[in-house]
């Protein structure tokens, strides 16, 4: 089976805007699950509200896009009706981390055995470019035009409090981003992979960047690969078990 097989790609090109992230991580999650011999009746793709939100509906297999920051809930329910389902996540970081917060937590504490993919891009990109959990402080966002005034949530320090599976990514280091997803998936428990990615339209014009292919030379100048993987510093990449 190709990976392409995994993809509904009669509705390609996608909504997403030229540039955006998404696309790259849901191109690199096909091929994961092409590498892993994932069989599609045995697999299910479950998104939230958002422009993630929209990854479901582009695979080819039975998915749910649900309500705004209930993806985890979802997932959590396929998995114990269906343990034998191999159950991945794929939402953004307002979804998962702001409104859906206390579900992570909490299917985290609990351990369920569900893949959470996070596209990680600092902001609300769909309705216009709100400042989320992860926005960095001191950044300019619609909602924050003086910039940012508080700290962003450390979902590394949330995932790692119950020792679960942590990996940190981005769109541009593609062989990395396909390791950790597919490292992930056969983790036997919860794993969460945080997949830094770029929004140009509502983020990283703000910032100053022209274009995806800046944003992704400041991934690739700013990240780089722990040596020490116990605890990631701000800048690495890496799992963390």
């Amino acid at each position: 089976m190709k990976y392409q097989d995994y993809l509904k790609l009669e509705r390609y090109p996608t909504s997403w805007c030229p540039g955006c992230g998404i696309g790259i991580i849901v191109n690199t999650a096909a091929q994961a699950f092409q590498e892993l011999s994932l069989k599609k009746e045995e697999t299910t793709v479950i998104s939230g509200i958002g422009c993630s939100g929209r990854a479901a509906g582009y695979f080819n297999m039975d998915t749910i896009h649900g309500l705004h920051g209930r993806a985890i809930p979802l997932a959590e329910g396929v998995k114990l009706a269906r343990p034998e389902m191999k159950v991945i996540v794929i939402s953004g970081d307002g979804d998962l981390t702001g409104i859906g917060g206390n579900h992570l937590i909490h299917a985290c504490r609990r351990n369920t055995n569900i893949t959470v993919i996070c596209v990680n891009n600092f902001i609300y990109g769909m309705t216009g470019g709100q400042k989320s959990p992860t926005t960095e402080k001191g950044i300019v966002t619609l909602t924050s035009p003086y910039g940012s005034t508080e700290d962003p949530i450390n979902i590394q320090g949330l995932i790692r409090a119950n020792k679960r599976f942590y990996a940190r990514t981005t769109t541009f280091h593609i062989q990395h981003m396909k390791n950790c997803i597919k490292e992930a998936i056969s983790h036997e428990g919860f794993a969460f992979v945080d997949i830094i990615s770029q929004c140009v339209e509502n983020y990283g014009r703000r910032l100053g960047f022209k274009n995806a292919y800046e944003m992704l030379m400041n991934f690739k100048q700013k990240y780089k690969t722990a040596t020490d993987t116990k605890e990631l510093n701000e800048n690495e990449i890496g799992i963390v078990r």
